[in-house]
């Protein structure tokens, strides 16, 4: 992977950052994570960041971390504030139809390296992705260091994952204008209890993961 670093697939903060810190000397460093991997409908949409270190260090002064760990009005500011400071950022989609025939997983890490590629262009001397999970990235001559958790231990992946999940979830919304009853405006795609009873009572929608809905609609 890299000459003489190898990171880790799994690390805790003190390790996390001085494997950041000696990756940052070889290039520039580019996050990536998606959102909606576990929804019923709705597409997985992967997002990647390049952050400078100003930029770093004031987004993490105002509470950047992963977008799991933070309320949506709070998700909303900091993407917000991204925009504002100038962060480059990229996002790339794997519609349902993908998802079900490649599977979420597959689609996720393609929409993921279509998001990285497009940063990769604008930011040029990409000396490393971080994805986050344990699966490499397909078909990139990037250096990857693959981090569980990445999302809550670097910070341009945690942007990353802000990005992916604001997007994703105003597109859930506007898709429930078109799509009404299944409450995605409420639920965003995931499978709550009354998104399962809308798809037993009223089937699936034309964004709906045929895969993922068979054993609720048997």
């Amino acid at each position: 992977m890299f000459d003489d670093i190898i990171p880790p697939l799994r690390c805790e903060h003190d390790e996390a950052v001085y494997h950041l810190d000696r990756l940052k000397e070889r290039g520039v460093i580019i996050g990536t994570d998606e959102a909606g991997r576990g929804s019923l409908a709705g597409p997985v949409v992967a997002a990647a960041v390049c952050l400078t270190q100003e930029q770093e260090d004031s987004l993490t002064a105002i509470g950047l971390k992963d977008s799991k760990r933070l309320a949506p009005n709070v998700r909303e500011r900091l993407f917000a504030a991204m925009n504002e400071a100038g962060v480059i950022w990229r996002a790339y989609m794997a519609d349902n139809l993908r998802v079900d025939r490649d599977n979420v997983l597959n689609a996720s890490l393609w929409a993921m390296g279509e998001s990285v590629s497009r940063v990769a262009k604008i930011t040029g001397n990409a000396g490393c992705v971080i994805v986050d999970g344990n699966k490499r990235l397909p078909d990139t001559d990037i250096p990857q260091w693959v981090l569980i958790r990445a999302d809550d231990l670097i910070p341009c992946v945690s942007a990353a994952s802000i990005a992916a999940k604001v997007i994703r979830d105003r597109l859930m919304v506007r898709l429930s204008v078109r799509y009404p009853g299944y409450g995605l405006e409420r639920n965003k795609g995931y499978p709550t209890r009354q998104h399962i009873e809308a798809v037993r009572r009223l089937g699936l929608s034309k964004i709906h993961r045929e895969t993922f809905c068979r054993k609720f609609i048997a």
